[in-house]
């Protein structure tokens, strides 16, 4: 498995928690999401046990990457906020569980044993799963925030001017935004910025 966080403390107490452990073998860690991909180009780890939160992006953007790179790589969403915004986008963009970090030693191996036997552990059911950005609306958004117009967006992403006044939309809707300033203030306070 490879374990990414940002916080030494955190890395290091996971592999700690694992060493004594023989049917776990941790192949590496990382900081950050360009350490990760690297790592999964070349490890191909059975669990990613990733941080919602990493410097150079959130997971609902690295998720999909981990997976292009190492396709059977079952990723773990590892987080002290499970009720942020940006988990309903993780799971969509393929996370297949969630481990909160006050969760003792026995219940991370037994996260990480479960997700590796059947490819998944606890996806929650919180309200503002009902209003999931989704990992596209989520590209539309970020293209938005650094002043990108609609046409621009197109571009970037090869969609049309109508798929994308659509995607604006839709996320302007899910997140309560009545115009683009309104929207970038509210996906900050939620984390997806």
């Amino acid at each position: 498995m490879l374990v990414v966080d940002d916080h030494p403390v955190v890395r290091d107490g996971v592999i700690t928690q694992l060493a004594r452990h023989s049917d776990i073998a941790v192949i590496g860690h990382a900081a950050d999401a360009a350490d990760a991909l690297r790592q999964c180009v070349q490890g191909q780890p059975d669990v990613v046990l990733l941080d919602l939160r990493l410097p150079d992006g959130l997971a609902p953007e690295v998720v999909p990457r981990l997976r292009a790179v190492s396709p059977q790589s079952r990723i773990l969403l590892f987080t002290a906020f499970p009720e942020h915004a940006a988990v309903g986008s993780a799971f969509a963009a393929g996370a297949c569980g969630l481990l909160v970090k006050d969760a003792s030693g026995t219940t991370l191996r037994e996260a990480l044993r479960q997700v590796f036997r059947t490819g998944g552990y606890h996806r929650p059911v919180t309200e503002s799963a009902c209003a999931v950005v989704t990992p596209r609306e989520h590209d539309v958004l970020r293209l938005v925030a650094v002043g990108d117009t609609n046409v621009e967006i197109g571009d970037q992403l090869g969609l049309s001017l109508n798929t994308v006044k659509s995607y604006l939309r839709n996320v302007m809707r899910k997140l309560n935004a009545r115009n683009r300033a309104q929207l970038i203030s509210h996906a900050r306070a939620q984390g997806l910025l």
